[in-house]
């Protein structure tokens, strides 16, 4: 017999990892709404003097003109690494708090895999090694989606508050997504990420080392980027900084992995990312 103390937290251990999830995308959100509220996305509440409360600690990014109280446009070139540095954590932090919920059926079903094989004396590697690798992907994509940011910044393609300046743009964004959501890659790293339990017996032979369950966790979050980084990019459109259209994306993504029949639903919106990409494109081509 084992120690009934090792058992019992065995068994709760999809409970621990469950929370230690849901507790990292509550503070991702909560980052992102401080974010948003010291830009402006989401109104502050103002005094008698019309002066916004709350302003001592104010957080900046780049083109924040602190005097003003407003974004202004600044040439790309001149971000500071600091001004990098917030730019990756809040593409990072966003991504936590998008992806999690999405990736939370996987990581919860490699702590039950893994609760099976200590009960069975054959360990493997702690699920946070997995989780670490999957958001080590996700990193990555965020340094990516900084270089796009700071690309579109230097052409004048995205306004202070960070969405799309030019109609073409955003209907180019829409019609791209919508087209992706058709193509074979989607479908392959969609189901991939439909079917955690697959994945695990097909994830290149079982690793139980610790460089093991990382080399999973990004595989696992390769997919996740090849299904989802076309929607990532359509947050260029509503703004980056948005958090209702933030958690639009978010929810979509939810859905179309966990809920029956979300690649078909995936597939539909795919048409109607491109019709609306698509009036988009052509009402820039229309006399005013």
């Amino acid at each position: 017999m084992g120690d009934p103390a090792l058992e019992r937290l065995l068994r709760r251990d999809r409970v621990i990892v469950a929370v230690c999830l849901a507790a990292m995308t509550v503070l991702a959100w909560l980052y992102l709404l401080t974010l948003a509220r010291s830009m402006g996305a989401v109104p502050l509440p103002a005094d008698d003097a019309g002066t916004m409360d709350g302003m001592p600690g104010m957080e900046t990014m780049p083109g924040m003109d602190m005097a003003g109280m407003a974004m202004t446009p600044v040439a790309a070139a001149g971000w500071t690494a600091n001004d990098t540095a917030l730019v990756v954590a809040m593409w990072f932090v966003m991504m936590v708090g998008m992806m999690l919920p999405s990736a939370s059926p996987m990581i919860l079903l490699y702590a039950r895999v893994g609760r099976h094989a200590a009960a069975k004396g054959t360990p493997i590697a702690a699920t946070g090694f997995f989780c670490a690798g999957y958001l080590a992907i996700w990193f990555l994509f965020s340094l990516a989606a900084t270089f796009g940011q700071w690309l579109l910044e230097r052409a004048l393609l995205l306004t202070p508050m960070m969405e799309s300046a030019s109609p073409f743009l955003s209907g180019v964004l829409l019609v791209a997504a919508g087209l992706y959501q058709w193509t074979p890659l989607k479908g392959a790293c969609l189901g991939k990420c439909r079917a955690p339990a697959a994945f695990l017996q097909a994830a290149g032979g079982f690793r139980r080392d610790t460089a093991g369950a990382f080399l999973m966790g990004m595989r696992h979050g390769a997919y996740c980027v090849g299904c989802c980084w076309p929607l990532m990019l359509l947050l260029f459109i509503g703004g980056v900084m948005n958090i209702l259209w933030i958690a639009a994306i978010a929810i979509f993504v939810l859905a179309e992995k966990l809920l029956p029949g979300g690649d078909r639903m995936g597939r539909a919106a795919g048409v109607l990312l491109v019709v609306a990409g698509a009036w988009l494109m052509a009402r820039g081509f229309l006399p005013v």
